[in-house]
């Protein structure tokens, strides 16, 4: 938790709100049942499992306000007391009562709960007997031993000598016993040295023990002096040895918190030696070394006398009732202030030298590497400067003002906070001294170190919020008033430039904390309270524009902007800050043109990148903000830039033309031609590739038209010819770039020159063998057909519009790229140029519908919809949903409605018009059930079947199930109409036809066909002998495997084969004859899966051989022979197998060669 989340108890807003809720324990009728029903289900694990959690589950939610437990936990503690008093009680049940008690506990804090424990002095013994009996190793009960130590810490406060409890074990020698005294001693050390929780209850109880009257008299200094042993003798390195130091550190912590001064002053020097000689703040434990702080203070402390320093600043009484009393304010300042005389006669005495030895060590602690150590350094300064005398005190305070050095690093500026906050609350910084803090809290809220790829300082802004927050409530508002401007702009800042939500909340929620002298603070806390700065770009673009309305916070705001956030590390950040410039120009249009844009120029032309690109920006969104504001005054802001072509930056090139610079004519323009013209290179490369195409346009808006709708000619002529000649560079981010610049061009640029461009991009679209891997280029390319497209008219020129003419080649081009299956190492990136052409259809189809619907002929339409449908059948679910939402945008469509759609109607009916925001595509149980219908839909058949066979032969499970199930339900429909079910037969052959030796579209089919045969799906053709569909299956299959070495593809036709068993004729004969072939195939593992594979179709179709004895003798043969063994062998049983199975022997085909004379 952050500082000052820790100390605002600024949680979540969801635990907030729901902690501001609770008014009482209401759930205490549920918790005292839960307790009740302790003895009937200790004895079984789930009910006790169970009961735990929802215990745990109702006293979690009083963690924000456990004050409300208080009523109830005393019939609580009771309660589970009685049952661990009970005799009947088995010890499963006694650590489940303690395992309640310590979920109580834990809630609302052992200090409160452990004081409602019995305490008499009957109590004593039968607590320390069963604490004894615990076994500290057992991991499963430590719950029991940590409250039992607490319990015990109260039984040692009773007021009588323990010595009394002995009974005559003084006085009879024969019973070997020890005293009770002895007996706690030693419990306490042995639990000192565990590794869970119950080691901090064990330093409770040391500190509650060993500070009794009769017990330090005997035994402090011997307790003392074995701490001090075990932490001079015990090493870190070990675990062991690190829990061990930990027990001895906390006893000694504890110790010199609560007993008596006079008691261990003497002590003092023996253990802070011991404890600089064992170095434990160069340990590598955090724990320890923060326990070592703890010590040290406690030290210092003891050293100096318990006396409330006369010189610190006093505020005046913090009691309400008593301020309501006075007279006057001015006389409750006057009282509050202290008598310098009676002080320095008060400070005379003698401070022990060891003091600045701890000072010194807590003063390092500040710049320790954890924030727990910190922390604990920053209270110990604190306490201790609270005793010391003015002069030493001061010197204190500047030791802490030294961790703001920039040599320092972030952990010693997050110290140095903390340590001032402390300070400041305990009234120990003077005010006199705030010129010098001020300065430096306003440096730490702006603190960022930039190491790496990230940033260091959030915890060190964090930190001085935290400090505001304490010196709002520590000074008069009169002791802050110099300071309040400087505070109020930097906390507002924070509020909202802050990269770090923790950062900008702690900033927001000290914005009304100086009593209302914070210039503004209610209108400010009302737009930026704390949950509306968690939204980073409305800190940046909304909620700093309304606080720069103030005039107080305009500059300071605008000029944090340019000096720490322009030149930011983080991108994201410089973004946001050059948008937000954008939208702060109007608030001080003047100050932006005459003092940050001359600010911003050099830095846009110097070597640290970063700044270099913020500036850029920064300059463009101010130029444009000053346009936009000119537009509406009817006034031009005089800008100081001079048209240099050393600020031809991207983006400013678009703002100034978009803010119509007047630079026409002006050489500058060349430069920035050049500049856009190389960007378009590496245009991908850019993370904001769109700016180099934004500024194209705005470039040739504004400089490039002797007259609205006119282009110059000249330049017309010139950009057209370089990017036209670019398309056909062998460098694909060249083709890239120049393709979409195409696209971009303004509609006066591209009219009489379409003729040009239009045959450009359609060959750039084009796979050309040896241009394989300029598929981004085709993507592009294919993006630019819609951008080209400046108008439509049917009778139109085609070097202007899309027309008669011309229309063909464009929906040509664009669906040859619907077949564009190019795949590389990044896999289908193809689809990448699919996905492009499915958007330029839409677009250029809605385009021409809505003008000339005529030019749309019923073949282009039908082949556009059925490849459309293909897409929406394939098995990549982000491209399957890009396709399925076009389809239905067209089919849909109705102002106008595209003509020629086939089967409009039976279209509507699958896909109604409210599955167009129903319907999702990217799910493939949602997608596959509706695109499967257009199976049977004639014109749709062919390209939904060679979709399907992708995803019905693909690899991703979900994908596979959901569209192989489509498809059998449609096949289980189709199963007695032979006319259907021999055209859906038809379409399977010519799309396998189609796509032989297409490994892309093949090996999914024939997975495809071998799940329909497994189904029974053309048990029709089966009946009848050599069907021409099996006939005709067989001889593709027999073509597709000749001379394949595809492990898969041969795997995926064997199962084929099994299948095609069920077909009788000379088709069974002559797909057995293929099988025993692959029994001799030359790779190992075709021949194993062959004989495995007719072993199980042997078994499925028992029609195959009709004599039992053959069947049995093959059966064995599968069974029993090696297949991987040597082909020579193989082909003997294979022999075997073809006589047994009444089919021809192979014969070997040897291969001859001719020699010359």
């Amino acid at each position: 938790m952050s500082a000052m989340e820790a100390v605002c108890d600024g949680e979540e807003p969801e635990v907030v709100t729901e902690a501001c809720l609770l008014s009482e324990f209401s759930e205490r009728g549920e918790a005292r049942a839960l307790i009740n029903n302790l003895p009937d289900i200790h004895h079984d694990t789930v009910s006790r499992e169970a009961t735990i959690e929802k215990f745990v589950v109702i006293m979690d939610r009083y963690q924000e306000q456990p004050h409300l437990l208080d009523p109830h936990l005393e019939w609580m503690l009771n309660m589970l007391l009685e049952m661990i008093r009970s005799e009947k009680s088995p010890p499963l049940m006694v650590h489940l009562c303690f395992k309640f008690l310590y979920i109580i506990s834990k809630v609302r804090g052992y200090k409160i709960f452990m004081q409602l424990f019995p305490h008499e002095v009957s109590d004593v013994q039968p607590v320390l007997d069963l604490l004894c009996r615990q076994d500290p190793k057992d991991t499963e009960t430590w719950e029991t031993r940590y409250i039992l130590l607490l319990w015990l810490s109260m039984t040692c406060l009773i007021p009588f000598d323990l010595s009394r409890l002995d009974g005559h074990l003084s006085t009879d020698p024969g019973l070997n016993r020890e005293s009770i005294m002895d007996r706690i001693l030693a419990v306490a050390k042995s639990f000192l040295r565990v590794s869970d929780k119950s080691r901090d209850a064990a330093s409770v109880l040391v500190s509650k023990f060993v500070t009794r009257p009769d017990v330090k008299q005997k035994r402090l200094g011997d307790f003392l002096d074995w701490c001090l042993t075990t932490i001079s003798q015990t090493s870190e390195i070990t675990m062991e040895g690190t829990v061990t130091l930990d027990g001895a550190l906390q006893s000694l912590a504890q110790l010199f918190k609560h007993g008596k001064r006079d008691d261990f002053l003497q002590y003092a020097p023996t253990v802070l030696q011991c404890l600089n000689q064992k170095r434990i703040a160069e340990s590598n434990q955090a724990t320890l070394r923060k326990l070592g702080v703890k010590v040290v203070q406690r030290l210092g402390l003891t050293f100096l006398k318990p006396r409330l320093a006369k010189w610190r600043y006093q505020r005046g009484s913090r009691s309400l009732a008593v301020n309501l009393a006075q007279s006057s304010v001015t006389e409750s300042v006057e009282a509050t202030k202290p008598d310098l005389e009676s002080v320095s006669q008060e400070e005379d005495y003698d401070i022990p030298e060891e003091v600045e030895n701890i000072i010194e060590q807590l003063l390092v602690g500040l710049k320790d590497k954890e924030t727990i150590v910190r922390w604990s350094s920053a209270k110990g300064i604190g306490r201790v400067t609270g005793r010391l005398p003015k002069q030493l005190a001061d010197d204190v305070v500047e030791s802490v003002l030294e961790c703001f050095s920039f040599q320092e690093t972030d952990n010693a500026w997050h110290g140095g906070c903390l340590a001032l906050a402390e300070l400041g609350r305990r009234g120990l910084l003077l005010p006199s001294r705030l010129s010098d803090v001020v300065p430096l809290i306003i440096k730490a809220l702006t603190y960022d170190e930039k190491r790496g790829a990230c940033s260091l300082g959030s915890n060190v802004r964090d930190a001085a919020c935290y400090v505001c927050w304490a010196f709002a409530r520590a000074y008069e508002p009169n002791e802050l008033k110099p300071y309040v401007n400087q505070i109020a702009s930097a906390l507002v800042i924070a509020t909202v430039f802050d990269r770090n939500i923790t950062c900008r909340k702690a900033a927001s929620v000290n914005i009304l904390s100086p009593q209302g002298t914070f210039p503004h603070g209610i209108d400010i806390v009302t737009a930026a309270d704390y949950f509306t700065v968690g939204n980073l770009n409305n800190c940046y673009l909304t909620i700093s524009v309304y606080i720069a309305g103030f005039e107080e916070y305009t500059k300071p705001l605008i000029d944090h902007l340019v000096a720490m956030k322009v030149n930011h590390w983080d991108g994201v950040i410089r973004e946001l800050a050059t948008k937000g410039l954008h939208n702060l120009t109007i608030q001080a249009p003047e100050y932006m043109a005459n003092t940050v844009v001359p600010q911003l120029l050099p830095m846009a032309t110097g070597m640290d990148l970063h700044r270099r690109h913020g500036a850029i920006l920064a300059c463009a969104e101010i130029t444009h903000a000053l346009y936009e504001l000119a537009t509406q005054n009817n006034r031009l802001h005089p800008l100081s830039i001079e048209a240099s072509p050393n600020h031809n930056f991207l983006l400013f090139n678009a703002f100034l033309s978009l803010s119509k610079m007047p630079f026409k004519d002006d050489p500058v323009i060349t430069g920035w031609q050049w500049l856009i013209d190389d960007s378009l290179k590496n245009l991908h490369l850019f993370s904001s590739g769109d700016a180099a195409l934004s500024a194209l346009a705005a470039l040739c808006l504004q400089y490039y038209q002797v007259e609205p709708g006119v282009a110059d000619v000249e330049m017309q002529d010139q950009l057209v010819s370089q990017y036209l000649l670019a398309l056909e560079s062998p460098e694909v981010l060249t083709r890239c770039g120049c393709a979409l610049a195409l696209g971009s061009l303004p509609p006066f640029m591209i009219r009489g020159k379409l003729q040009k461009i239009l045959p450009g991009l359609q060959a750039a679209c084009k796979v050309v063998q040896k241009a394989a891997s300029l598929t981004e280029a085709r993507r592009d390319a294919a993006t630019a057909m819609v951008g080209v497209a400046v108008g439509v008219c049917a009778q139109g020129s085609p070097d202007r519009v899309l027309c008669e003419g011309n229309i063909r080649p464009v929906y040509e081009a664009l669906l040859g790229c619907m077949n564009d299956y190019s795949t590389d190492s990044r896999g289908d990136v193809g689809a990448w140029v699919r996905a492009a052409a499915m958007t330029s259809l839409m677009e250029v189809t809605l385009l021409v519908v809505a003008s000339a619907p005529e030019l749309l002929s019923s073949d282009l339409v039908q082949r556009m919809m059925c490849c459309l449908a293909q897409q929406a059948a394939e098995k990549i679910d982000r491209y399957r949903a890009h396709a399925g939402t076009v389809f239905l945008h067209l089919l849909h469509s109705t102002d106008p409605a595209v003509p020629h759609i086939p089967h409009r109607e039976e279209l509507l009916s699958i896909f109604p018009l409210e599955t167009g925001t129903s319907l999702n595509w990217n799910a493939a149980s949602q997608a596959f059930p509706h695109i499967t219908q257009l199976l049977r839909l004639h014109q749709y058949q062919y390209h939904t079947l060679l979709g399907l066979t992708v995803s019905v032969g693909g690899l991703t499970e979900s994908t596979v199930r959901y569209s192989s199930q489509s498809l059998f339900e449609y096949l289980k429909g189709i199963q007695q109409d032979a006319t259907v079910l021999q055209q859906f037969g038809d379409t399977l052959l010519r799309i396998f036809r189609n796509n032989l030796r297409n490994d892309r579209v093949s090996v999914p089919l024939l997975k495809m066909v071998d799940q329909i045969l497994a189904n029974g799906c053309f048990d029709l053709f089966a009946s009848e002998e050599s069907h021409p569909f099996c006939v005709e299956l067989l001889a593709i299959c027999k073509e597709e495997i000749k001379k394949s070495k595809d492990v898969q593809k041969l795997l995926s036709c064997i199962a084929v084969f099994c299948g095609m068993v069920q077909f009788k004729g000379d088709v069974r004969e002559k797909v057995l004859v293929q099988l025993l072939m692959l029994l001799c195939h030359p790779f190992p593992v075709i021949r194993k899966t062959t004989a495995s594979q007719v072993y199980e179709m042997l078994l499925t179709y028992d029609d195959v051989i009709d004599d039992d004895q053959v069947l049995t003798d093959v059966m064995a043969s599968l069974s029993d022979t090696n297949w991987e063994s040597d082909i020579a062998t193989m082909r003997t049983h294979r022999n075997q197998l073809c006589d047994w199975l009444g089919v021809p022997r192979p014969i070997l085909v040897t291969k001859v060669t001719h020699l010359g004379d």
